[in-house]
């Protein structure tokens, strides 16, 4: 059932109901839960915006997590009547382990009807799928999953790279701290912008990442090269970006000829020198853009993108929009 919006946050509380099957992965479910939570608290004078609800999934009044924790539910999802502004469903365990039951889907597809937003974080999606929540739509979930994801059901449109994703009323996010993201983002959708980076900065998020960036930060890339001469030379022109990182300069660097240079990396990366340098220089030009009131020229110049224009053509093929755009929605100032 749609219901009308209230952006103002003022009026009736949304309910936020977490459908928790057992072996829920914990960090999923608290992580989204904290942001609606920390939302209702910095909604000061007002109505809490937020109604919050633990479900029970299997019918038992608590609920088992991975890790061995349990948690009392306020109700079982049997006993869940009533409209449902976003439905919201975590993982459970590994997403190769989340199979769930044709009680389950007939579970999920009961309330969906009845949400406005449907909500997977990481595996949580290959529930949505097997209710057929997600046929036709595009989605995403945890890297390491998303090729089963697009094995198991070939009708969902699967975005790999992508740390969250918007399809109509249908939300699915990557992995774990992907879920906060998410949050986040429907914290500004319902409250604002102001709010959502109140939120953010409590929690100590060190930014909002909008739903088209990739899952993989060039940081992390350097962590997983086996190669200590790739993974050092990684690590520096992450710490470097305003310098010499063609090519040839790294070959250099690591005292290869160049032809092997660009094999070693490419196997040990994944991708070209190129487009690694890429995405470091986008990367730093984000954080710029965030925490500083510099002018595009000078970011350009302190990330070595040289110039704003060729700044503005590297923002559009990594982060899907253009720098100005992003520092207005992302500004932390």
């Amino acid at each position: 059932m749609k219901k009308r919006r209230n952006a103002s946050g003022k009026g009736k509380s949304r309910r936020i109901v977490f459908l928790a099957f057992p072996q829920v992965v914990l960090l999923d479910l608290a992580g989204p839960w904290e942001v609606f939570s920390l939302a209702n608290t910095l909604t000061r004078g007002e109505k809490q915006p937020y109604n919050l609800e633990l479900v029970s999934g299997d019918g038992s009044a608590m609920i088992l997590a991975s890790g061995g924790i349990s948690m009392a539910s306020h109700r079982t999802a049997r006993n869940c009547r009533g409209d449902i502004d976003t439905l919201i469903v975590p993982a459970a365990d590994l997403p190769s382990a989340t199979k769930s039951s044709t009680r389950s889907s007939t579970i999920l597809r009961r309330l969906s009807r009845r949400s406005h937003r449907i909500v997977s974080i990481c595996g949580g999606a290959f529930l949505l799928a097997e209710a057929g929540l997600l046929d036709g739509k595009k989605a995403t979930t945890h890297w390491r999953g998303t090729e089963e994801l697009s094995a198991r059901f070939p009708e969902v449109e699967v975005q790999a790279d992508s740390i969250f994703v918007k399809d109509g009323n249908v939300y699915t996010s990557a992995g774990v701290t992907a879920g906060i993201d998410l949050a986040l983002a429907l914290v500004e959708e319902d409250l604002g912008r102001a709010m959502a980076l109140d939120c953010a900065r409590n929690l100590v998020v060190f930014m909002r990442r909008p739903g088209g960036q990739s899952q993989f930060s060039v940081t992390l890339e350097s962590q997983h090269t086996e190669r200590n001469s790739i993974s050092e030379l990684m690590a520096w022109a992450v710490d470097n970006p305003s310098s010499n990182l063609s090519v040839e300069a790294m070959a250099e660097r690591v005292h290869m000829s160049l032809r092997n240079f660009s094999r070693v990396f490419r196997s040990e990366v994944g991708q070209t020198p190129a487009a690694f340098v890429e995405k470091l220089r986008v990367e730093a030009a984000r954080r710029h853009l965030e925490e500083t009131d510099q002018s595009l020229d000078e970011i350009a110049t302190s990330c070595g993108f040289g110039s704003a224009d060729s700044m503005r053509r590297s923002f559009h093929r990594v982060v899907k929009v253009a720098p100005s755009d992003y520092r207005r929605r992302f500004c932390q100032q």
